[in-house]
């Protein structure tokens, strides 16, 4: 029943902090270079900050805490930082603040990140909880990677012609393996208290009991959810909550975000190109009530937080729980379908290699999963490096994602890795898989 032990060398953790930054500024790069001025500068949804909000942010937390906590460097530009402060400014007031055009922002961006590689030759991994391990810039390239998801995101809701280009998954033939998987009751390790760049919300590790349930084998599908969709799901009282109800009433929700129908097919526009919704697809862009919905229909249920993991990491002959379902390598493309190498999910059934001692597939990669579990802190729970990264967070407000996406670097992306938002929340990159408890047989 424990963990994983992660033990390396302070040498390849350089290298691999060096790695992860370079990944995410390329990435970031690409994001922001794509589009025009305009495009940069515009709030394409009140939802969404501007990318060149996104951009400069990134940047100022780079100099917090690399230059200035690590380093001890005097701060560069200390009349913005307030500008960038995330919860001093919510996103619908952004656009009016007086922000660093893109050319300036860039400048600023590159310029931090050229101090910290200088200082990230130099740094002892060693002396506070913030360096152990190269904590602190695990913690930026994850940042960034985070605010590269969600300029993707923004990408998504942005109206007008392509802008971004990438190679489609393999194409994999149909499923046809068992469309669930029983998962024996139990104790297992939940969480991690050796991962070095895991973050505080993943902390620490501890026992926790599972009655055995049977979760599926793969994601939901487009396919599957239509047959929802054309069995009347959304005019059915029945299978919404009280608040998922009222708000699909509310705003004429009646299937996925960006999806429509049209001559007797369903359309879906995915970055700037409207196509037929492939039904072999993981389901994207469903809300936690419309997930929960679906599952109340299919008569089964969305799992927990602890069912999801347990399904992901906990190895029933060793008796361990690993760091991924293939085990605890580093992912690898024949793994999962992860940061942004493709622009949307693989079909459901894809990536044997990736697949848990159980045979689960895909808990890593192509969409967030949602749990029925609130976001709500481990026994033994610590605020670190600050509490609003995690602590103001937690509550029944926020329902947990598990998983990662297509749009999720490997960076930020783990066994352990926790994702949260509002249950009604569409425009980001999720989807879900079903339960059932094995009594219910």
């Amino acid at each position: 029943m424990t963990e994983t032990d992660v033990d390396i060398d302070i040498e390849t953790l350089r290298d691999r902090a060096l790695k992860s930054l370079t990944t995410a500024r390329d990435r970031t790069t690409l994001l922001t270079s794509c589009v025009e001025g305009p495009d940069l500068t515009a709030q394409h949804s009140p939802l969404m900050s501007p990318l060149v909000w996104d951009l400069a942010h990134i940047g100022n937390q780079e100099e917090l805490w690399l230059l200035r906590n690590v380093g001890g460097r005097e701060a560069m530009r200390p009349e913005i930082d307030s500008l960038y402060d995330a919860f001093e400014h919510p996103r619908s007031e952004r656009p009016s603040l007086p922000l660093l055009p893109p050319a300036e922002a860039r400048q600023y961006a590159a310029e931090v990140r050229g101090r910290a590689l200088d200082l990230l030759d130099s740094a002892a991994f060693s002396g506070s909880r913030l360096t152990e391990a190269g904590f602190a810039f695990g913690m930026i390239a994850q940042h960034e990677q985070q605010h590269d998801e969600t300029m993707l995101i923004t990408h998504q809701l942005r109206k007008g012609p392509q802008a971004l280009t990438a190679p489609d998954p393999a194409p994999a033939p149909p499923f046809t393996g068992p469309p669930e998987v029983l998962v024996p009751g139990g104790p297992f390790t939940m969480g991690t208290s050796t991962e070095p760049w895991a973050l505080d919300n993943e902390r620490p590790a501890h026992r926790r009991e599972v009655a055995p349930y049977w979760i599926d084998t793969t994601p939901v599908t487009n396919a599957q959810y239509l047959a929802f969709i054309e069995d009347g799901g959304y005019e059915q009282e029945r299978w919404w909550t009280p608040e998922g109800w009222a708000h699909i009433r509310q705003h004429s929700i009646t299937s996925p975000h960006f999806w429509h129908r049209e001559g007797g097919q369903w359309l879906r526009r995915r970055f700037g190109v409207t196509e037929v919704v492939p039904p072999e697809e993981p389901v994207l862009h469903v809300s936690w009530y419309e997930a929960d919905a679906y599952a109340r229909w299919a008569g089964r249920r969305l799992p927990t937080e602890a069912e999801w993991e347990k399904a992901a990491r906990h190895h029933p002959r060793e008796n361990r729980s690993r760091r991924y379902p293939w085990g605890d390598a580093d992912p690898a493309p024949h793994h999962a379908n992860l940061g942004q190498r493709h622009l949307r999910p693989a079909p459901a059934g894809s990536y044997p290699e990736g697949e848990s001692p159980l045979g689960v597939r895909q808990l890593i990669g192509d969409v967030w999963e949602w749990t029925s579990s609130d976001f709500l802190p481990y026994p033994g729970f610590t605020a670190f490096p600050y509490k609003e990264y995690s602590e103001v967070f937690f509550g029944p407000e926020y329902k947990v994602l598990r998983g990662g996406s297509f749009a999720v670097d490997q960076v930020a992306c783990r066994g352990t890795f926790r994702n949260w938002d509002y249950p009604i929340r569409r425009q980001i990159f999720s989807g879900f898989r079903t339960a059932r408890s094995a009594e219910a047989a």
